[in-house]
C-alpha cells in the first residue's frame, strides 16, 4: 500500500485547524468574554483582560476612581463560580495613582499590616482615618467581606485600590517546612 503525502497533509493541517480553532472558539466565546461582559458591567471597570489556567484565574483591571472592590469582587466569585471552580482568583488592580498616594500607603502599611496580622480589622479605618491629614482632600473607604479587606483611597483625580486577604501566607517556622 503507497501512502500519498498531500492527503495526509492535508488531512492533519485541516484536523488541526479544525482542533485547535474550535478550542480557541471555546476559551474565548464560552469561558472568557461572559465573565469579561459581567465584570464591564460593574461600575467603575475601564478595562478587563484575563489569564486562566488549570490553577488560577488572573484577572487584570483598569479601575477608575468610583470603583467598588467588594461589590467587583462578590460580582466576579458569584458570576464566575462555574468559571472558578477549584482555581484561585487574583485581581491584578490598575489605578490612577499619584507618588503622593503611594508615599502615604507605604507609611500606613505598617499599622494597617499589624491590624491584619492581629486580626483586629476594625483598627483598620481607624488607623488609615488618624493619618489621612497628611493629604488634604484624601478620601479612604474601608470595606470587608468574609474573604477580604477592601481599601480606596481618592485624592481628586488619583486614586489607589488595595485588596488584602483575611487569611495570610503561613509562614513556616523551620526551613524544611
Amino acid at each position: 500500500m503507497k501512502l500519498r503525502f498531500i492527503p495526509i497533509l492535508i488531512t492533519v493541517a485541516a484536523s488541526s485547524a479544525l482542533l485547535f480553532g474550535g478550542w480557541y472558539f471555546y476559551q474565548n466565546n464560552v469561558v472568557e468574554n461572559p465573565i469579561k461582559d459581567v465584570i464591564l458591567g460593574v461600575q467603575g471597570v475601564n478595562q478587563v483582560s484575563t489569564n486562566i489556567n488549570n490553577s488560577q484565574v488572573s484577572i487584570d483591571l483598569k479601575l477608575n476612581k468610583d470603583a467598588d472592590l467588594r461589590n467587583l469582587y462578590s460580582t466576579i466569585s458569584k458570576e464566575g463560580a462555574s468559571l472558578l471552580r477549584n482555581r484561585e482568583l487574583k485581581l491584578n488592580l490598575e489605578s490612577q495613582t499619584s507618588p503622593e498616594l503611594e508615599q502615604w500607603w507605604s507609611t500606613a502599611l505598617f499599622d494597617v499590616a499589624q491590624a491584619m496580622d492581629t486580626k483586629h480589622y476594625a483598627d483598620i479605618p481607624q488607623v488609615l482615618k488618624a493619618q489621612d491629614q497628611e493629604i488634604p482632600g484624601l478620601k479612604v473607604m474601608t470595606e470587608m467581606d468574609e474573604t477580604n479587606v477592601y481599601v480606596r483611597l481618592t485624592d481628586g483625580e488619583h486614586s489607589k485600590y488595595v485588596i488584602l486577604p483575611r487569611t495570610p501566607a503561613q509562614m513556616g517556622v523551620w526551613p524544611n517546612e
